[in-house]
């Protein structure tokens, strides 16, 4: 049963994630990020923070959304 509740708990961290990646994405140029991590699951990282994206992150990344801004106007 406890496999059963971290899976639950696994999938709403995701989606949390997933919701502010998307939010963030939409008012950035950066690309957002849901990256996987053993103590809090998943979170959202803006790659606007890091410049490049340290390897150590890079491989934990499971999803990416792309910035929404453009600049060409």
């Amino acid at each position: 049963m406890a496999s059963i509740a971290q899976h639950n708990f696994n999938s709403e961290r995701y989606f949390a994630a997933l919701a502010v990646a998307e939010r963030r994405a939409l008012h950035s140029f950066f690309d957002q990020h849901i990256v996987a991590d053993k103590r809090l699951g998943y979170f959202a990282l803006d790659e606007g923070d890091y410049n490049a994206l340290p390897a150590h992150l890079a491989v934990r990344v499971v999803h990416t959304i792309h910035g929404a801004m453009s600049d060409e106007f």
